[in-house]
């Protein structure tokens, strides 16, 4: 069976997916919805699909992708989910945890699946590293990069979400009893109120997560170290890599004690794909779509990370 997909917003984010989507054989492009009349169509003579300015009738399709921005998700994520279809939405869900609780209960009530688009997720390196880890106790992610002016809004919603959401999914899905964070405020171009960098700390009952988030970067990093009591497994999202450093012994390598030596025994273990994550990521939609992921269960992801989002944003904006 061929899901007939349709695609709102053809942005950035939107020409990835509309890639994708051509590319998936489970899936087939039906339309782009942009009301941009020039980029809607260029992108629908690129994929050799169809194009309209608005999601109108959604008779012709069996689920959505929304990519468009954020501050219009809350309004079309309501539009589709009231006529029945399925949607993979692309993170964050609405741009306040209050509009992103009434999409995901519409969801629910409706009983109609609900997707976030919290991508990392599916990077190969991530996927490898969750099969290995087993009790974690800290976890430390940074997530920097060079400014970016078309972006909006603050590295909360934009970067921090995504390594909150894996440092959930490490701890196996249990929300963090704490939440502490800081916010600064420093690029004249930002929209006034939206934070370039934060450093936030989570506590979990098992452990301990540090994320930090900036848009001021001059190089970009993504990177994750998770620390059991035996070894750390350290995870490039960026190259797509997992090593793992196990210490076996320090001591003194000459009979003075002027020399020592440091033994690590160092483990590349093979990824467990070596797909792009939003081809993995699209997948899943179409699992979910033929009932082969439990609908219940993903909804049920959702909104934990945005959640601590919300927090933290909340600490950031309280005067000290």
């Amino acid at each position: 069976m061929t899901h007939r997909i349709a695609l709102v917003g053809t942005g950035t984010m939107g020409s990835l997916h509309a890639r994708v989507l051509s590319q998936n054989e489970r899936v087939s492009l039906t339309r782009v919805v942009d009301p941009r009349e020039e980029a809607g169509k260029a992108c629908a003579e690129r994929f050799e699909t169809n194009w309209t300015p608005e999601l109108g009738d959604l008779s012709d399709v069996d689920a959505v992708v929304l990519a468009s921005a954020t501050e219009v998700h809350h309004e079309l994520a309501l539009q589709i989910l009231e006529q029945g279809k399925p949607l993979l939405v692309e993170k964050p869900v609405a741009n306040s945890l209050e509009k992103s609780k009434e999409i995901v209960e519409v969801s629910q009530a409706k009983d109609v699946p609900l997707m976030c688009g919290l991508l990392e997720r599916y990077n190969p390196a991530v996927m490898t590293a969750r099969a290995l880890v087993n009790e974690p106790i800290h976890l430390m992610a940074r997530r920097h990069g060079p400014y970016a002016p078309r972006i909006k809004t603050g590295v909360a919603w934009d970067l921090l979400v995504h390594d909150v959401d894996i440092a959930i999914q490490f701890f196996g899905g249990q929300t963090p009893s704490r939440v502490t964070s800081g916010a600064g405020y420093f690029h004249p171009q930002s929209v006034a109120g939206a934070e370039d960098t934060i450093e936030t700390v989570l506590s979990f009952p098992a452990g301990l997560a540090t994320v930090s988030a900036s848009r001021l970067g001059q190089k970009k990093v993504r990177s994750l170290v998770v620390s059991e009591l035996d070894r750390l497994i350290e995870i490039d999202l960026l190259r797509r890599d997992v090593t793992i450093y196990r210490h076996v012994s320090h001591d003194s390598a000459t009979a003075d004690g002027l020399g020592y030596r440091q033994q690590t025994v160092i483990e590349i273990p093979e990824l467990i794909t070596a797909r792009e994550p939003l081809a993995t990521q699209l997948d899943r939609f179409a699992d979910l779509l033929e009932g082969k992921v439990d609908a219940a269960t993903e909804r049920a992801s959702i909104l934990p990370s945005h959640q601590v989002v919300a927090n933290v944003l909340e600490q950031a904006c309280t005067p000290a």
